[in-house]
């Protein structure tokens, strides 16, 4: 079975939790991957930029790493996120993160540096030769500070061990043009949650989203209606959701989300510094719509 059928629908972002000391907290950590797989995800991401990586030491990392898997036993495979500006600091994270039960790995396009066309093609091409699990690229331009154009995409999808792409320009035209050229087993995936839907409709294969950590069931169900073309089932929940896409990214990601998981119990609403809790205003919107 390729990627791209292994990961159709909806895959999380996972948050990491943090106690009032702001280590892991990895008792929550355990409740919201139960709970997002109880919901239906049909996939986890640990490592992502939503789980606040940029705070995490390497041992922190593979700790998280290594607790997903346990905790995750099989249920629904788990990518694992490993990017970063730093080409050949990634090549020995590669090389010595413990990748044996991933499916795949999540590596964004570097940021700050602001690398050429053509510096984020022979970033990834390196990656790709020196990986043992498939390299999904993430275009994220609003964080990066590079967009990495569909003509990169399409160069970089003919290599061999590049299985897809987490597409997160908010670039309409620029998803359709990859969704018109790709390889045939190129997965292709929203990275934008208020975007799924009209991405799916023209030819995404699913998200890999946010607010899933939240919204779960209402989230999943409306991938999965979109994915079988039933697109007025899939807008009625949309259309519910759309108030928490916007609370979730007001300020700032996972203050949002987190936000909304402290007040469902899931976890405790701590984040690392440079990231502040959600602004008081913000969260008793949070709780007025979980209410609602």
């Amino acid at each position: 079975m390729s990627l791209r059928q292994t990961l159709k629908g909806t895959g999380v972002a996972l948050v990491t939790p943090f106690t009032a000391k702001f280590e892991i907290d990895f008792e929550s950590l355990g409740r919201v991957i139960d709970a997002v797989i109880k919901g239906g995800v049909e996939y986890v991401v640990t490592l992502g930029t939503t789980g606040e990586t940029p705070t995490l030491s390497k041992d922190e990392k593979i700790a998280l790493i290594s607790f997903t898997y346990d905790k995750v036993a099989g249920r629904v495979p788990v990518v694992v996120g490993i990017g970063g500006n730093d080409t050949y600091s990634l090549i020995e994270d590669l090389k010595t993160f413990p990748l044996e039960k991933a499916a795949a790995v999540l590596s964004a396009s570097p940021y700050y540096n602001k690398p050429s066309q053509e510096g984020i093609y022979q970033h990834y091409k390196l990656l790709a030769e020196v990986s043992p699990k498939p390299i999904l690229l993430y275009n994220v331009p609003g964080r990066t500070g590079r967009n990495m154009t569909a003509a990169t995409t399409l160069r970089l999808a003919e290599l061999p061990n590049i299985a897809g792409i987490k597409e997160a320009s908010g670039d309409m035209g620029q998803c359709m043009q990859i969704l018109r050229d790709r390889p045939e087993n190129f997965l292709v995936v929203s990275g934008d949650d208020a975007l799924t839907l009209p991405q799916i409709a023209c030819g995404m294969d699913g998200v890999i989203s946010v607010a899933a950590n939240s919204v779960t069931k209402p989230f999943t169900d409306m991938v999965r209606h979109c994915l079988a073309g039933n697109f007025a089932a899939a807008k009625a929940l949309n259309d519910r959701l759309i108030e928490a896409y916007d609370l979730m990214f007001a300020e700032n990601n996972p203050a949002g989300v987190k936000a909304f998981m402290a007040e469902q119990q899931l976890l405790s609403n701590y984040l690392r510094l440079p990231m502040l809790a959600l602004s008081e205003g913000l969260h008793q919107q949070v709780k007025a719509y979980l209410k609602k």
